[in-house]
C-alpha cells in the first residue's frame, strides 16, 4: 500500500516533531501495510515554509534513519502547498515539489474556508504547462461543504482531488464523513491517503478506510484508489470515471 500525503518529516511543520516522533511514525506505518510513503510538508500556508530543495535533503536523512533501524518504509518526496497567484512560477523556479519529484502530479491545497477566486484560472496555467493539480482533502473546505458542486467543475476541466482515509472513518465529524462518501459515489475523487500528522489524533486510518470503502462499493473501487497512489508516484495516468454532479436534494441531511 502507497500513503500518498502524511506530515512524516521531523521538525519541519505542525507533523512529526523529531526524528523519534518520524520513526514511530514509520513503525505506525508499516503496521498498516504500507510500504512507501510520500512526505507532503506543508508549504506557503501562511506558518509553514518547505522548499523542494530542503525537502528533498530531510528526505534522503529520514531514509537513512529507517534504513539504519531496519524499518520497511520507503519514504518518497512531496509538497503540500497552499493556493496562491504564481504556483506556477514557484514551480518553474524549483521552489515546488511535484509528487516523487519527478512526476507531473502536485499538491494543492485550498484555505479551510475559501477558494480563491483565481483557482480556476491558475489550474487551467498549470494544466497547460503540463502539470496535474491534485485537491487535497476537498471534503474538509467549508465552501465544497456548502456547494459540492464546486469541485465537480474543477474535476470536470481536469483536477483530480484525493480524501484523507480520517475522513471515510468518521474522524473528522459527521459532516465530513457523509461528503466524503458522496464524492466518491459521484466519481469526484479519485484518491485515499491517511494525511498522517503523528501515531496519536491524527494517525494513519489506511487499512480502516479501505475496509469501509470495500464494504460500501467492493473491491473493484478500493483497488482503483490502491492501484492510483501507484500510478501517481510513477507519473502514469490515474484510473478515473467521469464526474457527476451531486443533487441538492440528497446534501439536504448533511447541514
Amino acid at each position: 500500500m502507497i500513503d500518498i500525503h502524511s506530515h512524516i518529516l521531523p521538525g519541519v511543520d505542525d507533523g512529526a516533531q523529531s526524528m523519534e516522533e518520524s520513526v514511530k511514525m514509520a513503525e505506525a506505518a508499516v503496521e498498516e501495510g504500507i510500504t512507501a510513503i510520500v512526505a507532503t510538508p506543508h508549504h506557503n500556508n501562511g506558518e509553514f515554509e518547505n522548499y523542494k530543495h530542503n525537502i528533498l535533503i530531510q528526505v534522503d536523512e529520514l531514509n537513512r534513519v529507517l534504513e539504519e533501524r531496519n524499518i520497511p518504509l520507503d519514504v518518497l518526496p512531496g509538497q503540500e502547498t497552499r493556493l496562491y497567484g504564481s504556483m506556477l512560477q514557484g514551480l518553474q523556479k524549483d521552489e515546488i515539489l511535484t509528487i516523487n519529484g519527478d512526476s507531473s502530479y502536485v499538491f494543492v491545497e485550498f484555505p479551510h474556508d475559501q477558494i480563491p477566486h483565481y483557482a480556476t484560472n491558475l489550474f487551467y496555467n498549470l494544466q497547460m504547462e503540463g502539470y496535474q493539480p491534485i485537491i487535497v482533502h476537498p471534503e474538509r473546505n467549508r465552501i465544497i461543504q456548502e456547494n459540492p458542486n464546486i469541485l465537480y467543475s474543477f474535476i470536470k476541466n481536469g483536477a483530480f482531488s484525493q480524501i484523507t482515509a480520517a475522513s471515510i472513518t468518521g474522524h473528522h465529524g459527521k459532516t465530513v464523513n457523509k461528503l466524503s462518501y458522496q464524492l466518491i459515489e459521484a466519481n469526484l475523487t479519485h484518491l485515499i491517503a491517511s494525511d498522517a500528522h503523528n501515531t496519536k489524533k491524527r494517525s494513519f486510518y489506511m487499512r480502516k478506510a479501505f475496509d469501509e470503502i470495500s464494504k460500501e462499493y467492493g473491491q473493484a473501487i478500493t483497488y482503483q484508489f490502491m492501484e492510483n497512489a501507484h500510478y501517481v508516484i510513477e507519473n502514469q495516468t490515474m484510473a478515473t470515471n467521469p464526474p457527476e454532479h451531486i443533487k441538492k436534494k440528497k446534501i439536504f441531511g448533511l447541514f
